[in-house]
């Protein structure tokens, strides 16, 4: 009987665990994502939009997130879609301030894309991260969100955990 016990109290110590573990891995989207409209408008003003964020987040000690993309890329919905799930959205909310960046279909935004060394040649969803101030503390390279799609919760989460603010 206290061999039983012993391994009902295991049990219940390691099952959350396993259960946040398979939670973090699970892949960002499990079925289709439906567009959203409004994710990169028209008539947005990009430089306008990152000069509000920067004075935002200094307000609220946070980050700024540029996004990178355009409304025909699939993954920067994908990615939209994630930045508004339970597991992602209030890591992303209480550390940054995200910019949607409009690529059009590259022929918008290009100076902005060049000052924050942006390689939009690779595709897009493309990130980058500044400080309170408008330094660049990060852009992506390697393209590591061009395929969204594939990837998991835990790799954007570690993403975010990384570049957010000290507090």
């Amino acid at each position: 009987m206290r061999s039983l016990r012993i391994a009902i109290v295991l049990l219940a110590s390691f099952a959350p665990l396993t259960l946040a573990a398979q939670f973090a891995n699970r892949p960002l989207v499990s079925g289709p994502v439906k567009p959203n409209p409004n994710l990169f408008p028209a008539n947005a003003n990009a430089k306008a939009d990152i000069k509000a964020a920067l004075l935002q987040a200094t307000k609220q000690k946070k980050r700024v997130l540029l996004e990178f993309g355009g409304l025909w890329c699939y993954d920067c919905h994908v990615l939209d879609h994630a930045f508004h799930s339970v597991e992602i959205k209030p890591l992303l909310d209480a550390n940054y301030v995200v910019v949607h960046v409009d690529v059009g279909n590259y022929d918008k935004n290009l100076d902005l894309a060049k000052k924050y060394e942006i390689p939009l040649e690779k595709g897009v969803p493309v990130l980058a991260v500044l400080d309170n101030n408008g330094k660049l503390l990060f852009s992506q390279k390697n393209h590591e969100f061009s395929a969204a799609r594939n990837m998991t919760v835990q790799d954007v989460t570690a993403f975010l955990n990384k570049w957010k603010p000290a507090k």
